[in-house]
């Protein structure tokens, strides 16, 4: 069985809250980055209390209201269905503060946590506030949401970011890696990857390795699928006729994304 990939759960938490998945340090190798993904029927509620972890709560899908008990952002989401490739809306909430979620309608809500003992405001990342980018070239290209990315400095740990990857691209390619505390030059950043497909009977394929190939995993992961990545290389294919969904987090002793890519595909960008 693979150590790295993890199928949805679909435990009850209370009347019409689901748990889709849950990735903390107690059932990983992951140290700085934790995550949950939720569903709410309308008007179920969800409230957790944060100690010493940040979390950017991001309506994935669906309508919620989400307060912190002293400030309420009310009917923040944007869509039905993630692959109306529109960005939604978020909201950051810092250590040891008290968060209670209501669904307005159907929702999937993921929660990205991290360790974090400076306090920071409480702050609504609205659709608007992510900024779209379009990387790549020939059948490398992918559409990216920043949510919570490096140059925003509203969080203490975390980064999270959407990306859209086209039938028939490839993605987190050429393979790169963020496994070194050794800025300039890498930085050290756990990640995950939350999957959806469109259709929903898709899958993609991806692999995570390290150099030493201590880790060689190549998985096939499915709709509502999660793969984590605790260090190494961890490109992702998608094959023809279908279009891929991912949500990143990311965090790590220092709060900047840079990478390093394989040096046997770098050449890939050099073309």
């Amino acid at each position: 069985m693979s150590r790295l990939l993890r199928k949805p759960v679909q435990k009850e938490l209370a009347k019409g809250v689901t748990l889709v998945h849950n990735v903390t340090s107690e059932n990983s190798t992951l140290e700085y980055v934790a995550f949950k993904m939720i569903d709410l029927v309308p008007g179920a509620r969800y409230t957790e209390t944060l100690e010493k972890q940040e979390c950017c709560i991001v309506a994935v899908t669906g309508q919620i209201n989400v307060s912190d008990q002293e400030v309420l952002f009310d009917r923040i989401g944007t869509r039905e269905s993630v692959f109306e490739k529109k960005p939604t809306d978020s909201v950051y909430v810092s250590n040891d503060k008290t968060f209670e979620i209501e669904a307005v309608s159907q929702a999937r809500v993921a929660l990205c946590y991290s360790p974090s003992n400076k306090q920071l405001p409480t702050k609504l990342i609205s659709a608007a506030d992510n900024g779209v980018e379009h990387r790549g070239t020939g059948n490398n290209k992918r559409m990216v949401h920043n949510i919570l990315p490096d140059s925003d400095p509203s969080a203490n740990s975390l980064l999270v970011v959407e990306v859209f990857t086209e039938s028939g691209n490839w993605s987190s390619y050429p393979p790169h890696k963020h496994d070194q505390d050794n800025l300039p030059e890498e930085s050290f950043l756990e990640e995950t990857y939350y999957h959806e497909m469109d259709p929903p009977q898709g899958f993609v394929f991806q692999r995570v390795y390290t150099d030493d190939r201590s880790i060689d995993e190549t998985m096939t992961v499915e709709n509502s699928d999660m793969v984590i990545v605790p260090v190494g290389y961890h490109p992702v294919g998608v094959p023809e006729g279908y279009t891929s969904y991912y949500l990143n987090v990311m965090a790590g002793p220092t709060r900047v994304w840079k990478f390093h890519n394989d040096p046997d595909h770098e050449w890939i960008l050099k073309r």
